[in-house]
């Protein structure tokens, strides 16, 4: 009987180390694809692939999220002006936030959240969406990324996303680093140490 119980005990050991083992190696080797193409919040195009001078921190939102995505946000400003004192926002870092509501977030809309958190004028932190024309290009673009980091959102049908709550750090290449938790759970100083250990 003892003998069945380490066994079995051995078995699960197993599965759970060969499972968090999977997951690991999984977000190890994401990379976000060159090809995916957005629209900025000036209305410019934006292509992952063509952008390989800095570190990114990419952020997932919509503007009607009531609660996590405007915490993660205001909570990132304080990370950046930390960044901004070591000098390396802008010059070796940058933000990167994409919204997964492209048919309402319009790059206008976008520009007035930015505005709204006093941001409006750094060009360092770059707010994407899609062409609200073209809505089935604009959620294949943005499966493309969602795909890549793993970050699942869906619309139950009220407009209130429910969505992953990571925020993700990739390199010049657009690979993989870290992901940190969103909302009051984002701790920048966890983000502000990995950020200066990449740079070492």
């Amino acid at each position: 009987m003892k003998r069945i119980y380490i066994i079995c005990s051995l078995v699960i050991f197993l599965g759970i180390t060969g499972g968090i083992s999977f997951f690991l190696l999984r977000d190890a080797n994401a990379a976000i694809p060159a090809n995916t193409t957005f629209t900025t919040q000036n209305g410019d195009i934006f292509i992952f692939g063509k952008d390989k001078t800095k570190l990114k921190l990419v952020e997932f939102i919509y503007t009607h999220c009531p609660d996590v995505c405007p915490t993660t946000t205001q909570k990132m400003i304080d990370l950046k002006n930390d960044l901004s004192k070591k000098g390396v926002y802008g010059r070796e870092i940058e933000f990167v936030t994409i919204t997964i509501d492209p048919y309402r977030d319009t790059p206008e809309i976008l520009q007035e959240y930015k505005k709204g958190f006093g941001i409006e004028k750094d060009n360092n932190w770059i707010f994407l969406t899609g062409e609200k024309q073209k809505i089935k290009d604009s959620q294949t673009q943005l499966r493309k990324i969602t795909n890549a980091l793993q970050f699942q959102y869906k619309d139950p049908g009220n407009g209130q996303f429910i969505h992953s709550t990571f925020t993700y750090l990739v390199d010049e290449n657009n690979k993989f680093i870290a992901k940190f938790p969103m909302g009051e759970e984002f701790n920048k100083q966890d983000v502000y140490d990995k950020v200066l250990e990449k740079l070492e």
